[in-house]
């Protein structure tokens, strides 16, 4: 604090001179002899009251918020206008009261006052320009020594120059910029920055080869996100790159521009077959900011996304609630997740006591239930096991949560819960039923401020644990083959970063009366109870492993084999986001989500199935569970027989 008003001080000091300087120089370009000497002599008694003016005209254009070494048209603009208010002020003050009362005739005069004018300007611009130019050539000779990798830039326009803004001032470093390639046509040949663009993409290898033989071999390709839309065509881009063995990174940011730009590795996740979602980030930053947030199951893939957006988002304190010591430990030994106020504890949803022992401890006002079994097979053959976790943990979360008088709670399901086939399904399904039917109960309590219980519903996401595409890469990575169900098998994508932001999307939806968020003019949509991300058209799974195999530099079926293995148990070809009976919601104000009322059964009923379901684990009756299910889930269509014995679980992860 002390640095910056001592900042702002010198910068105030510096306008006054600069005032002072421009009104003295004015005058001994304009006048001579007499002329000159009567006006200097009056400078005593016009300058400090002017001066004085001029620096609170400085202050009302904000000339003294901005640092010089970002000085920019911007800041121009702001001194063009405070000198024109302070030249039309003495024109005034020239015409008005000095040539009427004091002199008779005109002390400055429209000639000095055009000349001070452009004086102030250049006094008060230059300075800065200057100043800005020597941090900028310092900078750019510190980049120079460390930079050590010849790079190429792939991208357009504006977001290229930000890229290298941001390898000029440091913030992505060793990075040797060497010229710039661009899907647009019209860019060839131009110069960015200091950096020229040498082609297109199509143009990589010929670029590549002409600075080798130069004596400048590339070895790094970044690109920025306007290269990796559909138009830009990335897919043959990241082939070509793959071929001549050159690594390529994405420019990431969380924050405005590309000052806080970091570079990560390109990954398949990074190309959906479909346009990013794109969030309000205002919305959750107004929703989370000095708030209590537990995350069940935060340290894999999904709830580790959450604990991190959360964090972005402002969250005061996280609580980690992991039943895995390894992937609790990775979670917190995050760099950006260590620098938070970000805990951990050892903890079984399925331990009930313990649970609301920890939850009462920290006291969240949001609850993220991430915590779940999830893999298909698995849950096929150990059918009990998904019941503990999917169904009675997750009573035991909903019931710790309203415990605590939390805000509200967002259980995490998957698209298979619609009509489902498998255990997963039905599991999350009837999970979602009780969740809804305790928000009901308190909707309807006579408390101030009842706790939310509201779900999410997910597609298949890129790149988390379990996922198709580590299983694709790895297999691709191994020579093939690649190993597909079935041909006409379809799936619904979403990214972990989609994931995160569409259970904080819900949370802000679901509980806007308890936080600052805008209510619509009609409250028709209050009582949403599942939220879906709406993820465009779903995909082939043949698809999406053709266009691995490409993207790793291999031709389908001649350089890598694709495989059909057929439908196994709890597989369907096609996914449904939402249910029949499920009235649909328009969420006003949130684009790219869909919502849909509840729908459950009586609470009495469903305790009764809860006591069946728990009698059944207990005695290992899976018909029993199963006809449970049936009656809850009336559209539930469960396996035709079971097998005589249990198979071994296949080590690919179906789609």
């Amino acid at each position: 604090m002390q640095q910056r008003t001592y900042k702002t001080a010198v910068m105030v000091v510096h306008d006054c001179v600069a005032t002072v300087l421009a009104v003295t120089l004015t005058f001994i370009f304009r006048f001579n002899g007499e002329l000159l000497a009567e006006r200097l002599h009056a400078l005593p008694i016009l300058l400090p009251p002017f001066v004085v003016f001029a620096a609170l005209v400085y202050g009302r254009f904000k000339l003294y918020r901005t640092k010089w070494r970002f000085a920019s048209l911007p800041d121009l603009a702001g001194i063009v206008k405070a000198a024109s208010v302070l030249a039309l002020t003495l024109l005034v003050v020239d015409y008005v009261l000095v040539s009427a009362t004091m002199y008779g005739f005109y002390f400055f005069g429209k000639i000095a006052i055009a000349l001070y004018w452009v004086l102030q300007i250049f006094l008060l611009g230059g300075t800065r320009l200057a100043f800005r130019y020597l941090k900028y050539a310092r900078s750019r000779q510190s980049q120079a020594r460390t930079a050590t990798t010849p790079t190429l830039l792939l991208g357009r326009g504006t977001d290229i120059e930000l890229l290298v803004r941001a390898i000029e001032s440091g913030s992505v470093r060793r990075l040797s910029a060497k010229g710039i390639l661009s899907p647009r046509v019209d860019e060839i040949g131009q110069i960015m920055r200091g950096v020229p663009v040498l082609g297109a993409f199509s143009d990589l290898e010929r670029v590549v080869a002409t600075l080798a033989a130069e004596g400048t071999p590339v070895r790094r390709l970044v690109a920025v996100p306007n290269a990796l839309t559909p138009e830009a065509e990335p897919d043959d881009l990241i082939a070509r790159a793959r071929r001549l063995g050159l690594p390529l990174s994405r420019v990431t940011s969380l924050g405005e521009g590309m000052r806080d730009a970091e570079l990560a590795p390109l990954e398949i996740e990074d190309l959906l077959l479909r346009p990013t979602v794109s969030i309000d980030r205002p919305r959750l930053e107004r929703f989370l900011k000095g708030t209590r947030v537990i995350v069940t199951g935060g340290g894999g893939s999904i709830g580790s996304e959450i604990v991190a957006r959360a964090v972005a988002f402002g969250a005061a304190s996280i609580l980690v609630v992991e039943n895995s010591e390894p992937a609790l430990h990775g979670i917190l030994s995050q760099p950006a997740i260590a620098a938070a106020d970000v805990t951990g504890a050892l903890c079984d949803i399925r331990d009930r006591d313990r649970l609301h022992t920890v939850f009462a401890g920290f006291r969240p006002d949001y609850v993220f239930h991430a915590a779940a079994l999830k893999q298909v097979p698995y849950l096929e053959r150990d059918w009990s096991e998904g019941i503990k976790t999917n169904v009675l943990g997750s009573i035991n979360v909903a019931d710790a949560t309203i415990a605590a008088r939390a805000r509200a709670m967002v259980m995490i399901s998957t698209d298979k819960a619609i009509e489902p086939v498998s255990q997963l399904g039905v599991t999350k399904r009837f999970a979602e039923m009780v969740a809804q039917s305790l928000d009901a109960e308190q909707a309807a309590a006579p408390q101030e401020k009842p706790t939310r219980l509201i779900a999410v519903r997910f597609g298949n996401v890129l790149g988390s644990v379990g996922s198709v595409v580590p299983v694709f890469k790895a297999q691709i990575a191994r020579g093939g083959p690649v190993t597909v169900t079935d041909s006409e098998m379809v799936r619904y994508f979403m990214t972990v970063r989609e994931a995160a932001d569409l259970v904080l999307t819900a949370a802000s939806h679901g509980d806007r009366e308890g936080r600052n968020v805008t209510l619509p003019a009609s409250g028709s949509d209050q009582r949403a109870a599942v939220y879906v991300l709406k993820m465009g058209q779903p995909v082939r799974i043949l698809d999406l492993a053709e266009r691995m195999i490409r993207l790793a530099g291999f031709e389908p079926n001649e350089d890598i084999d694709v495989v059909f293995t057929g439908s196994r148990p709890g597989e369907r070809l096609n996914e449904i986001l939402f249910a029949r009976e499920e009235p649909r919601v328009a969420l006003d104000g949130i684009d790219g989500v869909m919502a849909a009322k509840p729908v459950f059964a009586d609470r009495i009923v469903l305790e009764g199935w809860i006591g069946a379901l728990k009698k059944a684990v207990e005695t290992n009756d899976r018909n029993a569970a199963d006809a449970v299910f049936e009656v809850a889930v009336p559209d539930y269509r469960h396996r035709s027989a079971r097998p005589a014995a249990p198979k071994p679980v296949p080590t690919t992860v179906p789609a």
